[in-house]
This record gives C-alpha cells, structure tokens and sequence, in this order.
C-alpha cells in the first residue's frame, strides 16, 4: 500500500523521531460557491460612491447614502432587497453621462377644489398624498404639492412651481437619461374601491415624463468588475448599445462564459410596452444570458420591476437552480390595472418573441409565469430552444462549477498514466479510468439530488481520454442531460353521461 503524501518526505529521509502529519483536503471539499447580485444603477450628486466601481452593499441606509436619495441606485437596492434580504449584494454606481438630458413631466391644475378631500399622486410607483382644501387656489395647491414631494427624498424626481403657470407643478428626474422617461405619473391608482377619489371639482391634466436621452456608458464600469463573480445582475437599461455591452460581457467566446474565464452569470432587465413593441424589441435580441421581463401600464420603472424580480429569482435559485420558476412571487412591483393586463394568448406570443411573462392573482400579487432567455435563434438563423429556460443556464453555472471543484480538489497534483498501466495501490497517479469513475460517481450524486438525470445513458456515452498530442492533458467529453422542469400539464377529458 502506497500513501500518497505530497510532503512529509519519502523513504529514510527523515531521522528525527516521531509523529509527523499531513493534512490532505482533496476528499473533503463540498463547498460551493457563493452567488452574489450586481445592481447596476445611476447615482446623484448626492451619492458617496465613486462612479464605475464595485462596492458591496451594507444595507437600505448604505445604499441611499451610495447613491444619494431617490437616485437609480438605492431605489433599485431597496426593489432587489424587497424580494432578497439575504443574499450578497454589490453595487456597480454610474454617474449621469455629461452629455445626458433629464427627463420632464408635469401635472397642471385647471380647476380648484370645491369641497376637501385628498389627492391620491404615485411617482414611479410611490404614492404621495396631499390634503386638499375648498379654500385652496389651484395655484396654492401646486406650492403646497410642490413643497409635499420635495420633502420626500426617496422620491425619483424634484418639483417646482411652473415659472409661468403657476397652478402648474414641473417634475425632473433625479438622474439624467433614458431610464427617467419610464417615471409613471398617475391619480388615484387604487380606484376608488380603496378609498381614492378625486375631490369634487378638482380638475387637472397630467403630462407624461419625456425628453430624458442618454443613458451611461456601460464599458469602464463593466472592466472594472474585473474577474469578481456575479450571478444575478440587475440590469437597468434595455437601449442596444447598453444591452450589447452586457452581451460582450458575458458571452461565450471571450467573456464571462468563456472557456478561459469560466465566471459566468445572467442580466435581468424589464421592457415597457404594448403586445406589438414588445415583440417587436424582442425579436432585436438573442443572448442566452439576458432576461427581458415584457409589461405595460404598471406605475413602477421598468428598472425597479427588474430589481424586484432579479432579487426573487436570486432567492430561488440560489435554493435549487433546477426547480422552475413560474410562481415566484414579486414584492413591490405593482401590477397593471386589469385592462392592461397581457390575455394568455399575448403572453404565449411573447415567449416565443424572447420577452418573459408574469401572471397577477386576484389580491394583486405578482409573480413569474414563464422567465426565459432573449435566445431565439442559432448562428444560421434558424430557431433554436436549447437556452430557451433560464434554469437550464443556472443549471449550467451550478453543475460546471461543481464538477471544476471535483476536479481542482482530487486532481490538484497528480500523475498521469494510461489506461491499463499498473501501479501501487494509493500511489498519486491517475489514470482517465479513475477520472470516468469519479465523473460518473459525481453524476450519480447529481442525479440522487435533483439536477441531472439517466446516469445509465451519461456513463455510456461518457469519453475521457489522454490528448493525443498532449500526454499531461485529459479531455472528456460529459454528455449529461441536465433535468427538467415541469411546465404544461395537458388533460383530454373524455368524460360519459353513462
């Protein structure tokens, strides 16, 4: 029986009397990795954090003080935190480009109140009240507004008094860009079911937000992550030029999925818009490591829809990337009004146009219905739905890294000998039998615990063999078949009268 030290010294090579030992951890590891969350967002003039580098979040309070309050970056901190308290999380801080346009909305009051009551705003999904009079001017009732949002910080926008209508109240978004034109500005969401109406002759007129352009450059910040692993990354831009950013990123020639670099990851990002511009967006992309969430009409950003569900999926996912992930419930997004709302025909359009869906319950509850990749067709254009699933990317992720752990544990210094070659029992030599043997061990554990499957059929097809140009390199052709989820349950009921 040979012992396979790697120092304690061979032989007579040691005098002195009487115990030595070594400690081997190659059979011990079960260790996995952990899977942080990036949130990739814009701060203000008031954020403390450097711009385009990584920092990890401490919390609420740390990211308001990160970003400043009511910036990009802690309110999409505080969606993702909503729906996943536990995981680690990092922030990728973006000042507004210098070149970049804030976005503008307004809402104009064109006749006084005549009797009190309560005027019900939402801004971007926050609701704020203001107490409404009969004495009030519809000018004195924009200062009193006006004066109502700017005192909550947490808010997205400033107001101020129109310069030349004063009953009008202006809203600017906090940050410069694109992403302030997604800012919903509405009265009386909740209808009056729950209590909010408008006071009795109260009238106004509501100006959408517009006119913000520019979004940040994604290209340093991205270079800065370095080789810092990120599983779950909160992506809050769906322009091409930023989308394409994130796609170089990851993809699997030279990015993060790369056989060099094997760091991996996924993007969650939310797309506005009807049935028609949605497909229409959807069909411009085909990247296996995106996710698109399609909705319309809802008063929460498109970012903070994809904070909220990259931090629910991050929570599931983390439990069991296998285990699908329709009915993962949503946190704060709120859903939009029933009229708005995607027929099951729109959604099956749409999962076949690479948007992903939800589904809303009676109580307003929000959850996934079906989150897929942007993937839809092979470099021939021809369709393709081996990365249609997002769990089958995340059933990737937790399988390679596994098996790279095996493998870097048991095989860290070893000698290579051919097939057949015959050696002392517990000698630190290896042969690509012995390397078969504990793949298909490995894969057997895999399939007892749920996330790979027929182990018969992997060990028959498995190939593990010596380079035949390269003696000290094995090559191994793993032809699992990872598990699935199910999704459709179709029942023909043939019933009888008698």
């Amino acid at each position: 029986m040979t012992v396979p030290f790697k120092n304690i010294p061979a032989g007579d090579q040691i005098r002195v009397p009487l115990f030595y030992a070594e400690v081997d951890n190659s059979q011990a590891n079960s260790a996995t990795q952990t899977q942080h969350a990036l949130v990739i967002g814009q701060i203000t003039s008031a954020g403390a954090a450097t711009p385009n580098i990584p920092v990890i979040s401490q919390g609420a309070a740390d990211a308001k003080s990160a970003g400043g309050p009511g910036s990009m970056l802690a309110l999409m901190t505080a969606a993702y935190r909503n729906s996943d308290s536990f995981g680690e999380v990092w922030y990728l801080p973006l000042a507004d480009d210098p070149s970049a346009v804030a976005a503008a909305g307004s809402i104009n009051f064109t006749a006084a109140a005549t009797a009190a009551g309560v005027l019900f705003l939402y801004l971007a999904g926050q609701l704020v009240t203001q107490n409404v009079t009969s004495s009030l001017t519809a000018a004195q009732l924009a200062t009193a507004l006006t004066a109502t949002v700017n005192a909550n910080t947490d808010l997205p926008v400033t107001a101020a008094v129109d310069g030349t209508t004063t009953s009008k109240v202006n809203f600017t978004a906090k940050n410069k860009g694109l992403a302030g034109n997604d800012i919903d500005i509405r009265v009386n969401y909740r209808g009056a079911a729950n209590g909010e109406v408008t006071p009795t002759g109260l009238a106004f007129t509501i100006t959408a937000m517009t006119g913000g352009s520019v979004n940040p450059s994604l290209t340093t910040a991205l270079a800065n992550l370095a080789d810092a692993p990120f599983d779950f990354i909160v992506m809050p831009y769906t322009d091409a030029t930023s989308l394409d950013a994130l796609k170089s990123f990851l993809n699997d020639t030279n990015g993060r999925w790369s056989w060099s670099k094997q760091i991996y990851g996924h993007f969650f990002a939310a797309y506005r818009g009807t049935v028609g511009a949605l497909t229409t967006f959807g069909v411009t992309r085909n990247d296996q490591h995106g996710t698109v969430m399609g909705f319309n009409d809802s008063p929460t950003p498109a970012w903070l829809l994809a904070a909220d569900y990259s931090g629910a999926v991050a929570a599931a996912l983390r439990a069991d990337p296998g285990l699908p992930l329709q009915t993962v419930a949503l946190s704060s997004f709120l859903p939009p009004p029933v009229a708005s709302r995607f027929a099951l025909t729109d959604r099956n359009t749409l999962l076949f146009d690479g948007i992903s869906t939800f589904t809303v319950a009676d109580d307003g509850t929000v959850a996934v219905e079906n989150l897929i990749t942007t993937y839809q067709k092979n470099p021939f254009g021809q369709p393709d739905n081996s990365y249609l699933q997002v769990e089958t990317l995340f059933l990737l992720m937790y399988v390679l890294r596994r098996l790279k752990g095996v493998v870097t544990s048991k095989y860290g210094r070893k000698k290579l000998a051919a097939n057949g070659t015959r050696f002392a029992p517990g000698a630190n030599i290896v042969t690509p039998n012995t390397i078969r043997a504990d793949q298909i061990a490995e894969y057997k554990a895999m399939e007892f615990e749920g996330y790979v499957q027929n182990s018969d059929a992997f060990a028959a097809g498995l190939i593990v063999e010596i380079d035949s140009q390269n003696p000290s390199r094995v090559n191994e052709l793993w032809d699992g078949t990872l598990i699935g989820g199910l999704r459709i349950f179709a029942l023909l009921a043939q019933f009888r009268l008698q």
